[in-house]
């Protein structure tokens, strides 16, 4: 009897497992492999050592000076920032009624089902640097400026607005499963605990609504983490050039594509996406700690 059960068990994860190998599994070997080649996608790859990682690290000062530094100035506002926007929203829906809560929910999910490069078209026509674009003509009509300004070619801006329309995008399953975990809550929890001397919302959210949902928040955290590494097709998509303008929007995601599909250098692109994967993998850890059920 247990042969048996082991064995659907086994035939009902093999379609999972078959995919997750194939499309997981294998191309990370690859990419790492490749990592430690010089490869420019036409001649066979020639095994180079550790030299892309020590270039990476001493001798790209794109790399050191702008793309290290935006990625990490990007990921850690959008990557809590959207995270706790999500919780805040999720939460605030689940005070309310059925009907309007579903379709609150839609219209603020919605953004996240649009492509990053789709997306970014209502944007441009928003930042568009002439008087056509909202905000310049906005900005011109009211005597603000005296002439349109360039907010996606100039470093100054760049940034600002991608963290802008990645936070205005982040509703994604992530609050989805948030919302999903605080409407399936037990009231009674909440009762109980009012009884021992809960006094008000803000210590309901801290000693029951999140202890009482780990799973989803732990789900929420690493779907954030891993679309905020992700994100960098939106400054490519605002800004029309990779790199972008002065480097100012350039993260992980862009050097990857500059040095992997512009100049063919698959090796060295393969290298910076372990480097990629090691960040996404170590924030993927301190969110477990912080959320995973104890033993």
């Amino acid at each position: 009897m247990k042969k048996k059960i082991k064995s659907a068990t086994w035939i009902l994860l093999a379609p999972y497992l078959l995919f997750f190998v194939t499309f997981i599994v294998v191309p990370v070997i690859i990419a790492v492999a490749l990592s430690f080649t010089y490869f420019n996608s036409i001649q066979f790859p020639s095994f180079v050592g550790l030299q892309n990682y020590i270039n990476l690290l001493t001798q790209d000062a794109v790399f050191m000076q702008n793309v290290l530094p935006n990625t990490l100035k990007f990921s850690l506002i959008v990557g809590p920032g959207g995270y706790l926007l999500a919780f805040l929203m999720a939460w605030l829906l689940a005070q309310i009624p059925h009907v309007p809560r579903t379709v609150l929910a839609l219209i603020l999910y919605s953004p996240s089902m649009t492509s990053g490069v789709a997306m970014s078209v209502l944007w441009t026509v928003i930042f568009n640097g002439d008087a056509s674009g909202y905000l310049n003509g906005l900005l011109l009509r009211l005597n603000l400026i005296l002439e349109p300004i360039q907010f996606l070619q100039s470093p100054q801006y760049l940034m600002t607005i991608m963290i802008v329309v990645t936070l205005w995008s982040s509703m994604g399953v992530g609050f989805l499963a948030m919302l999903s975990g605080i409407l399936n809550i037990n009231t009674e929890i909440y009762e109980a605990a009012y009884i021992d001397g809960l006094k008000n919302r803000f210590q309901e959210i801290v000693y029951v609504t999140i202890p009482s949902m780990k799973p989803q928040m732990l789900f929420g955290a690493v779907m954030a983490i891993v679309n905020t590494f992700q994100a960098g097709a939106i400054g490519v998509a605002l800004s029309g050039v990779n790199p972008t303008p002065q480097y100012a929007g350039q993260l992980i995601v862009n050097h990857i594509d500059d040095y992997g599909f512009i100049r063919f250098e698959m090796g060295y692109a393969a290298a910076v996406s372990v480097i990629l994967l090691l960040i996404v993998y170590v924030f993927s850890r301190v969110s477990r700690s912080l959320f995973a059920e104890k033993e």
